[in-house]
Formats: C-alpha cells, sequence, structure tokens
C-alpha cells in the first residue's frame, strides 16, 4: 500500500488569530469549505454534521487553542473516518494555512488528485473570506 500525502498552503494576509477564529468556527464551513460543507452545518450529539459532496457527514474537530491547530476528523458515510491535519501558522502580520492531504488506502491516484484540488480550491475561498474582512 501506498501512503501518500501532499501539504497543500496558503499565505493569507490576515492575523493568524483572526484567520484561526474564523475557520475554527463550523458555522462558516459552507461559505468557504464547499469540498466539506455545501449547505448549513448543524451541531448534532456533540458532532458537527454537513452534507458534503460526499454525502453527510460528522466533523470532529480539534479543541481551541493557542497554536492554530485546526485538526479534524471526518466520518464519511461509509462509517470510515479520515483524519486531517490543518494549521494557521503566524507569519508577521499574515499567516499560512496549512492542510496536509492523505491518500486513504482505497484511493485511485486520480480521486487523490481531485481530493487535492478540492482542498486547493477551500483554501483559496478560505483566503478570498478572511482579505476581504
Amino acid at each position: 500500500m501506498t501512503r501518500d500525502s501532499r501539504h497543500i498552503s496558503v499565505t493569507i494576509e490576515r492575523p493568524a488569530a483572526d484567520v484561526y477564529t474564523y475557520a475554527a468556527d463550523p458555522s462558516n464551513l459552507p461559505q468557504w469549505a464547499a469540498g466539506l460543507a455545501n449547505s448549513a452545518v448543524e451541531f448534532d450529539d456533540g458532532e458537527w454534521v454537513a452534507e458534503s459532496p460526499m454525502g453527510r457527514v460528522r466533523v470532529s474537530f480539534a479543541r481551541r487553542n493557542d497554536f492554530g491547530v485546526l485538526d479534524h476528523t471526518v466520518t464519511l458515510p461509509s462509517g470510515e473516518s479520515v483524519f486531517n491535519p490543518l494549521r494557521v501558522i503566524s507569519y508577521g502580520d499574515s499567516c499560512e494555512v496549512v492542510f496536509t492531504v492523505r491518500r486513504r488506502p482505497s484511493m485511485t491516484e486520480a480521486e487523490f488528485d481531485s481530493d487535492a484540488d478540492a482542498v486547493s480550491r477551500d483554501l483559496a475561498s478560505l483566503k478570498r473570506r478572511c482579505e476581504a474582512h
């Protein structure tokens, strides 16, 4: 089995604390993370639930912290759980947001590429949203 991962990043011309606060709020996901949530996100039984391109998913986030860690686990409709490392890293008056895309064992190369492309689009959307405020 091949274990591939890709680090996808974007620089955002906003302070890290501002970007973290915005991205850490699950209700904002539909505004910037279309790959994860394409409709309102609901809190249900201790987890966030969203309709996604993959179907109805459950999302569990790392506790709020001062380190910019936005790691989250997405439980797919199949029951498979996928851990997603996500960081907001301070860089002077701006920040870098880094998402590690990991290839699941069942993924083809084309599916992995598509997943990475979706993350790139989502991070670009996050950049637009945060820099507009």
